[in-house]
């Protein structure tokens, strides 16, 4: 047996249902999003947090200026992957689980396999 089929035999077979059309759609546009290193990074650090995060906080840990970090997490927060919520004059970041849940699903391969 080749190497290719036994990687098949291995695998069960999938237990998620398949995505229509608009969620293929919508979840390509998150991935989409994430064609970026800054803001994979910026979606790492939330993420890795514990609680919602400054945009302040983003300058230093990226290197970038408070423009282009704002750019970023306005494409972002546009596409659902974070939540902003202003507390005075600064707005703090978190993730939008419904979003996330939706990339790992999708992103779950060593659930699949073996």
């Amino acid at each position: 047996m080749s190497a290719a089929l036994e990687a098949f035999s291995c695998c069960a077979p999938l237990s998620a249902q398949v995505m229509t059309d608009e969620e293929t759609t919508a979840t390509a546009e998150l991935f989409k999003v994430l064609g970026d290193p800054a803001r994979v990074r910026i979606v790492n650090i939330v993420a890795t947090a514990g609680g919602p995060v400054c945009a302040c906080d983003f300058y230093d840990a990226l290197g970038l200026g408070q423009p282009t970090v704002s750019y970023h997490l306005k494409k972002l927060t546009d596409a659902g992957l974070l939540e902003r919520e202003q507390r005075g004059k600064w707005a703090f970041f978190s993730l939008n689980r419904a979003a996330v849940e939706k990339l790992a699903t999708v992103a779950d391969l060593k659930a699949a396999c073996c």
